[in-house]
């Protein structure tokens, strides 16, 4: 029986993800390099360890480039391009249905709280969620099943009554070793990255029906990673 649905933040509620790459984009592009979505994936919906997309100029290209004035651009061009994005399609829908049916609702982001908050505030989606677990709470990020297994211990449930709504191959991972079922819903950048077998996956979660969704998840067992 299905008790809960958690729910990744970035590119998932709302596509935040689609702008960096944008904004890192065009910033490559005046230092005459560029950036590839299959290079910028390796950092999508993780931590910058992997690619760190502020640096790989000076640190791997070892162009002479002021870091804090790159950033500062990088982050400005951002935060105009997220200035018109609004929630994902479907979202709202599903955590009213989730809240409607008695269902408990958490978040767990790679982020950090102060960034997801700011969005959470900004779309006045705050109170949905009974569990918020970010970066701030964990050792490892996504794809590490960390956040996940905080989130499922926060809202008192085990792995295979909750459903993950993830929109990256790296969420995707977290959540199925955490032992979720897992519904994947890529956004623009996202949906042409490489996620393995998934049971559920649609471009958007106006895609299904929610009562429907969940009894689908209720009489199977969570997806394995192949």
């Amino acid at each position: 029986m299905i008790r809960a649905l958690i729910f990744d933040f970035d590119g998932t509620v709302i596509d935040t993800e689609t702008a960096w790459y944008v904004a890192f984009r065009d910033a490559y592009k005046e230092y005459g390099v560029e950036l590839t979505l299959e290079q910028y994936s390796q950092c999508i919906g993780t931590s910058l360890n992997f690619f760190n997309p502020y640096e790989y100029l000076v640190t791997d290209l070892h162009l002479p480039i002021d870091l804090d004035k790159f950033r500062i651009s990088v982050q400005t061009c951002h935060a105009n391009l997220m200035k018109t994005e609004q929630v994902r399609p479907g979202i709202v829908h599903f955590l009213k249905s989730a809240r409607d049916q008695g269902l408990k609702i958490g978040l767990a982001s790679s982020s950090k709280l102060d960034w997801v908050n700011r969005f959470l505030d900004r779309l006045e989606l705050r109170d949905y969620f009974q569990c918020i677990r970010t970066a701030d709470d964990v050792m490892h990020v996504k794809p590490h099943p960390e956040l996940y297994l905080q989130t499922l211990n926060g809202l008192g449930i085990d792995g295979h009554e909750a459903i993950a709504i993830e929109d990256s191959p790296n969420g995707y991972r977290a959540a199925i070793t955490a032992g979720l079922h897992c519904v994947v819903v890529p956004n623009i950048i996202t949906q042409s990255l490489k996620f393995g077998p998934v049971l559920h996956t649609a471009l958007s979660l106006e895609e299904f029906d929610f009562k429907q969704l969940l009894a689908s998840c209720s009489e199977c067992a969570p997806d394995k990673l192949a």
